[in-house]
């Protein structure tokens, strides 16, 4: 007998449950941005601009260093998934152990490089003097909290990958109270500053971490976790690392693309920057709305293929598709008709808003065309192919990016054109995912292996 807070993927009707699991996986996303939100409103607030440049000009580098790893959750959610929807229990807790053990040892690999690569990769990226010194007290305390992250984020794939979206969200909201909290004391309190802001975020990165081991450790059947068996099992994590090590190295040079172009906004100066900052944050909002989608995606295709639901894989991509596209629409608007109000919230200096409002027309009024493309790398991924969408996104997306710096934005210089790179590498990166998948899709068949369940 299932768990209330699982979701059965493989029977019923779609439309539901993909909207029940959707939902807390996007205010769980909001929460974690909010995370960061807190940390820029107040060292933005109370700290000045510079101090909000430095925060902001390492999110572009810090993704970068980590999303190799986390692109190993994506790997744990496929596989977890399709072992659970085939009812293999052996293979569900092997694939845990092997997971956790995998995000521990990640995180501390990453607090070693995060120290140590700071000063020299953010003085590479042109980061201006006045904001070079915090912007690497910033970045070096927030590696600290790595094992922390990788934790939370491996334990959230494993938990969503048998539709349980609902305690993550609880988890954030508990962490989340206790960042905002710690960042009034350490900001407001103490008198710190971007090293405040740091400690907070690590500090409640731990919260969230023991609450998801917690779940797990008293979790039914197949999906407790053991600290005391903790073990990587080695053909558990070759597929793991086949699946998400493409995610995370798509994610990684798509960070490189966003390295050059936040190295071109740098070139504008410590105010252009306070509002591309801004713009970014509140940017973040709409992306993780309809990251979710892809999340939910990736985790309702990879149940139906373990359980041999071929008929329901395609209905999954329409209903996702339609989801992402109308909430890409409705919340990238409204971030642009409200963009001069919510900007206000981070700056109230008039030059970072009208650098923020910049951004935010051009890429929020065209988001939805990101959602889409995302969209349909979780069909994709969720089938167990991750190599292929690897290289279409990169030649894509990346590739488009970065011959547009050298091409057309070298030729104009100037912000609004820089940013027009988004949606033209968006749009033609999603026509050639769908054209990926309608011939992956072929290959498997249309009817169910096994009769629906009624």
């Amino acid at each position: 007998m299932k768990k209330s807070y699982e979701i059965d993927m493989c029977s019923g009707t779609l439309l539901g449950k993909i909207l029940m699991f959707t939902l807390p996986l996007m205010l769980s996303g909001i929460l974690q941005l909010l995370f960061n939100a807190a940390d820029i409103i107040v060292v933005g607030r109370f700290t000045g601009s510079t101090a909000l440049a430095a925060v902001g000009s390492t999110s572009a580098l810090i993704n970068l260093l980590i999303n190799v790893f986390l692109g190993l959750s994506v790997g744990v959610n496929v596989l977890v998934g399709t072992y659970y929807g085939g009812q293999q229990s052996k293979d569900v807790n092997e694939t845990i152990h092997t997971a956790i053990a995998t995000s521990l040892i990640s995180g501390l690999f990453l607090i070693i490089l995060g120290l140590c690569a700071a000063r020299p990769l953010l003085h590479l990226m042109g980061t201006p003097d006045d904001v070079l010194d915090q912007a690497v007290l910033y970045m070096r305390i927030y590696f600290l909290g790595m094992p922390a992250l990788m934790t939370y984020n491996f334990g959230s794939a494993i938990l969503r990958s048998v539709g349980d979206t609902r305690r993550p969200l609880y988890f954030l909201f508990a962490a989340g109270v206790v960042n905002v909290c710690l960042n009034l004391v350490f900001v407001i309190g103490f008198g710190m500053g971007v090293d405040g802001v740091g400690w907070a975020t690590v500090l409640s990165e731990h919260i969230s971490a023991i609450l998801v081991i917690k779940s797990l450790s008293e979790a039914p059947g197949p999906l407790r976790l053991s600290l005391r068996k903790l073990h990587i099992h080695k053909q558990k994590l070759v597929r793991i690392v086949k699946i998400g090590l493409p995610a995370g190295m798509q994610g990684a040079i798509f960070s490189i693309s966003n390295v050059l172009i936040q190295s071109s906004v740098n070139s504008f100066g410590s105010i252009a920057m306070a509002g591309n900052t801004a713009s970014s944050n509140i940017e973040g909002f709409v992306y993780t709305a309809m990251n979710s989608v892809y999340q939910t995606n990736l985790s309702f295709t990879s149940q139906n293929l373990g359980g041999k639901k071929y008929s329901r894989i395609n209905r999954i991509l329409y209903i996702c598709l339609g989801v992402v596209t109308l909430v890409g629409i409705i919340l990238g608007l409204g971030a642009v008709l409200g963009g001069n109000y919510l900007l206000r919230i981070y700056s109230s200096d008039t030059e970072v808003i009208h650098y923020g409002m910049l951004r935010l027309t051009i890429i929020c009024g065209t988001y939805f065309l990101c959602g889409i493309m995302d969209c349909m790398v979780g069909s994709l991924r969720g089938l167990g192919y991750s190599i292929i969408p690897m290289f279409v996104s990169l030649t894509g997306a990346c590739g488009i990016r970065v011959l547009w710096v050298f091409t057309v934005f070298a030729a104009h210089r100037s912000l609004d054109v820089l940013y027009l790179s988004y949606p033209v590498s968006w749009s033609i990166t999603a026509l050639a995912h769908m054209v990926t998948f309608r011939k992956i899709r072929r290959k498997l068949p249309k009817k169910d292996a096994v009769p629906l369940e009624k």
